[in-house]
């Protein structure tokens, strides 16, 4: 088996050097895409055949790892993709870690980015996109007041022109954070408010329409606001729901520059698989999750083993009894 690595700006550009090198019977190994950076690193390998007989080889050699079986329970639970749950599934059991979830925890590390959210500063707005009713308006506010409450200054910028009530829906949480709401109507006028910006506030947010994925003028209406001023685009995603076409709407928000993925509504979901198809279609770090409607509280970073309580079953991890969401940094009831 041949393998190699590939560096490009773009998943496209590293994709297509892929393909002149190895030529289009070469199987993706693994992506790796830092937050905040447009760098993208694939490893590539050719004769998938003699890939997967070795791989088949390996795993016949090594002693069944209940743990591992434990694991991969757990994500099928949860609607994974079958070829996701095998790689995370082969990772918790080279991690050798008898503990599920632990185990659960190290495949999540060596398989996903986790960046959160900073809540003091960041040198660059954060534009938070998605698809219509994934929550962008709800988690800026989220974000907002969990910077407040630390005193920062926090500005909040919306160009939302296109549901009914945005604007006010959003308008109505800034008065009570005491934020004034500036509304921007377009690429130029997102330019000009994010200028102003500068220098002024800790964090900037951004609240961006609704767009659908799947509609290249969307896209392309998308494309331009994130390219008229120097923001970071954020994935907003409600959890639950379609994991193919989770990981489709990953892909398309990558490709307009989102790096990271917010997760919303995980109250109201009890299977993952749409947020972890997601966020490996799409390459992207996982930041932080609401899991709460009401805007003070809620929100917390994700990480991995935060990760891994959620997805492993309690039966399987009996120190974990508590029906309470952990997280590394902080609580979230």
């Amino acid at each position: 088996m041949r393998l190699k690595s590939f560096t490009a700006p773009t998943m496209a550009e590293a994709m297509e050097m892929v393909r002149l090198e190895l030529g289009d019977e070469a199987i993706i190994v693994s992506t790796q895409r830092a937050a905040g950076s447009k760098g993208v690193r694939i490893t590539a390998a050719l004769e998938p055949a003699d890939a997967d007989l070795a791989v088949a080889e390996m795993l016949e050699a090594e002693v069944p790892s209940s743990a591992a079986e434990a694991v991969k329970g757990a994500l099928e639970t949860h609607g994974l993709p079958p070829r996701l749950v095998e790689r995370l599934t082969n990772a918790a059991r080279t991690a050798g870690i008898p503990d599920p979830t632990l185990a659960c925890a190290a495949a999540l590390e060596a398989g996903f980015s986790f960046a959160h959210l900073p809540e003091h500063s960041a040198p660059r707005p954060f534009m938070l996109v998605g698809p219509p009713g994934s929550g962008k308006s709800i988690a800026v506010a989220k974000l907002a007041a969990r910077s407040v409450l630390k005193q920062r200054q926090v500005g909040i910028i919306t160009c939302d022109n296109i549901r009914a009530g945005a604007v006010e829906q959003l308008a109505a949480f800034t008065r009570i954070l005491q934020i004034e709401l500036v509304r921007a109507r377009g690429p130029d006028a997102l330019r000009k408010a994010v200028d102003s910006a500068a220098g002024m506030f800790d964090l900037v947010l951004i609240d961006s329409p609704g767009l659908n994925p799947f509609k290249q003028t969307d896209m392309d209406y998308l494309q331009a606001l994130t390219e008229a001023a120097d923001v970071e685009p954020v994935m907003v995603m409600a959890a639950g729901g379609d994991v193919a076409e989770a990981g489709e709407m990953g892909e398309a928000f990558a490709a307009v520059g989102a790096a990271r993925l917010f997760t919303s509504r995980l109250d109201t979901t009890r299977r993952l698989g749409a947020m972890l198809a997601c966020a490996e279609a799409g390459q992207l770090a996982m930041c932080d999750v609401s899991s709460s409607p009401h805007v003070a509280d809620g929100l917390s970073p994700i990480s991995a083993i935060s990760l891994a309580r959620l997805i492993v079953p309690q039966a399987a991890a009996p120190e974990h009894r508590d029906e309470t969401f952990w997280t590394d940094e902080a609580t979230v009831s």
